[in-house]
C-alpha cells in the first residue's frame, strides 16, 4: 500500500515547482486539503485519517486532542518557520516527527517584506497610490512622510530575520538600531549590529519598531495596551512575525487616539481576515495576506526542504531541523 501525503491549508506547495510534487507522487498518494483555520481535535484526526504524512502550514491546530485521535502518523513537516500550530509536547509523546524550515531559509524574503511595508507606511506609498487612482493627484500635499535616515529602530527577535532587517536599516538607511531579544545575551546582540536595550527602554525611544519574534505562550500580545501607552507618539509599527504578538483591539484604540503614526503587518490575529475587518478602516493600516515568505527563490527552497525531510523519513534517515528529536527514540 502506497504511503498517503497530506498537504493542508497552503497556498503555494507544489504550484510554482511541480517538481517538487512530482517527487513526492513517486513515494506515495499525494492529497490537497483547505480545511477552516479553527478545524482541530478529533475532528481533523478523522478527516485525516490514513495520511501518514502532513504538510503544515500555520493553520489549523495540531493539538493535544489531534494526536490522541489520530491514527499512525511519522512526520508533520511545517512548510515554514514556525511551529506554534503544532502540540510539541504531544507529537513526541506519540512518537510524530515534527520538522520546520530553518530560519536561513525565510531570511532574505522576510526581512525585505518587512523594509517594504516599513517603507510604505512611512512614505504613504499605497494610501497615495489610491488616491491617483481615484483621480486626486492634487491631494499629493496631504502625503508628506519622514526618512527613515538617524531614526531609532527597534527590533523584537534578534534571530535570523530580525538581524537582516537590523543590517538592511543600518547600512543602507543610517538608523540607529536597538534590539530586545531574551534568548541572547547583550555581548551577542552586540556583535550582531544593535545596541542591546530592555523591551520598556526599547518601546519608549523608538521611532520605529519591528517585530520578529517567534509566538510563545509567554509572548501572546506582547504588545498590549500598557505597552503602547510606553510608545513614543508617532511611531511607525511593523509586524511580519506573528498577528498574535499584538493584542489587535489595544492597537485599534492606540490608532483611534493618534498615538500611532503608522501601522504594516503582513500578520494579523485570527487570519485570514476579510474586507469588514476593523483594522482596514484606518488610512494609516497597510495589510499584506502573509505574503514575507512568497518569493520564487524562498518558496523553492523552503519546498525543497519539507520534500526531502519527508524522503529522509521514509527511508530511514533523521531529517534536518527535527523540532521534537526525542520522538526518534518512539519511532
Amino acid at each position: 500500500m502506497k504511503i498517503k501525503i497530506a498537504v493542508i491549508n497552503s497556498s503555494s506547495f507544489g504550484k510554482f515547482f511541480p517538481e517538487q510534487l512530482e517527487r513526492l507522487s513517486t513515494l506515495g498518494e499525494v492529497g490537497f486539503f483547505d480545511f477552516p483555520a479553527n478545524l482541530r481535535g478529533k475532528e481533523l484526526a478523522k478527516k485525516l485519517a490514513g495520511y501518514s504524512i502532513i504538510i503544515a502550514s500555520v493553520t489549523p491546530p495540531y493539538d493535544k486532542e489531534f494526536f490522541e485521535y489520530k491514527d499512525g502518523t511519522l512526520l508533520i513537516a511545517r512548510h515554514g518557520i514556525g511551529y506554534n500550530n503544532i502540540d510539541i509536547r504531544a507529537a513526541t509523546e506519540k512518537g510524530v516527527i515534527v520538522t520546520n524550515v530553518p530560519g536561513f531559509v525565510e531570511r532574505e524574503s522576510v526581512a525585505e517584506n518587512a523594509i517594504a511595508l516599513l517603507l510604505d507606511v512611512i512614505r504613504n506609498i499605497t494610501l497615495s497610490s489610491i488616491r491617483v487612482k481615484e483621480g486626486k493627484w492634487k491631494e499629493r500635499a496631504k502625503f508628506i512622510g519622514h526618512e527613515v535616515k538617524n531614526k531609532t529602530v527597534g527590533i523584537i527577535g534578534f534571530g535570523n530575520i530580525g538581524t537582516r532587517v537590523g543590517e538592511i536599516l543600518k547600512n543602507g538607511f543610517s538608523a540607529k538600531i536597538i534590539a530586545y531579544d531574551p534568548y541572547f545575551h547583550s555581548d551577542e546582540i552586540r556583535k550582531r549590529g544593535a545596541e542591546p536595550v530592555s523591551l520598556e527602554e526599547l518601546l519608549k525611544v523608538s521611532d520605529i519598531i519591528s517585530l520578529h519574534a517567534a509566538l510563545t505562550p509567554e509572548n501572546y500580545h506582547l504588545l498590549s495596551e500598557e505597552k503602547f501607552s510606553l510608545m513614543k507618539k508617532g511611531v511607525i509599527i511593523v509586524n511580519a512575525a506573528r498577528g498574535e504578538l499584538i493584542d489587535t483591539n489595544a492597537l485599534m484604540e492606540a490608532l483611534d487616539k493618534g498615538m500611532i503614526g503608522g501601522v504594516g503587518l503582513d500578520v494579523v490575529e485570527r487570519e485570514p481576515i476579510n474586507e469588514n475587518h476593523p483594522l482596514l478602516k484606518f488610512d494609516n493600516v497597510v495589510i499584506t495576506p502573509h505574503i514575507s515568505a512568497y518569493t520564487y527563490e524562498c518558496l523553492k527552497s523552503m519546498g525543497d526542504k519539507v520534500v526531502s525531510d519527508i524522503e529522509k523519513v521514509l527511508n530511514g534517515i533523521p531529517p534536518d531541523n527535527i523540532i521534537n528529536p526525542e520522538a526518534l527514540k518512539m519511532c
